[in-house]
């Protein structure tokens, strides 16, 4: 179903907002389908979510990938998959992202990282996969130093 609200107004614009948020009430949405004249198109796909299905991953980016944006662009990245987590700079300069969703989602959530700019800037990742713990709602950036 595609839906056309002015996400700055109303309760469509609030519906609309808490959706691009990702995950909730059981459904997926994507987000920032088209922007005309300041209004947002988005498209609500109505697939459940099975939990059974849902993994973790944790990416450790090394290279210069602090203080280029990388947690932020990260973030932007985040906000057009069915993807919850955190991403955060370590003190010896890398870059910690755990996230939860399909592990499907997640892989193309990883290579939509790198296709965002991120790429010349990531050296190597270590990726590390486990069972989703569901401890996160939406995406953050968080401090670990």
């Amino acid at each position: 179903m595609l839906r056309v609200a002015d996400p700055r107004s109303g309760s469509a614009g609030r519906r609309l907002r808490a959706a691009a948020r990702g995950v909730r009430a059981g459904r997926i949405f994507v987000k920032n389908i088209a922007c005309i004249n300041g209004i947002w198109l988005y498209l609500l796909l109505g697939h459940t979510i099975a939990t059974s299905g849902r993994c973790q991953m944790t990416v450790t980016y090394t290279g210069r990938v602090q203080g280029v944006g990388f947690r932020y662009l990260s973030r932007r990245v985040a906000a057009g998959f069915a993807v919850n987590g955190t991403v955060g700079n370590l003190p010896d300069g890398r870059v910690v992202l755990t996230a939860e969703g399909l592990r499907e989602e997640l892989e193309a959530f990883r290579a939509a990282i790198r296709n965002a700019g991120l790429a010349g800037f990531i050296r190597s990742e270590q990726v590390s996969w486990g069972s989703a713990q569901n401890k996160f709602s939406g995406f953050e950036i968080i401090s670990l130093e």
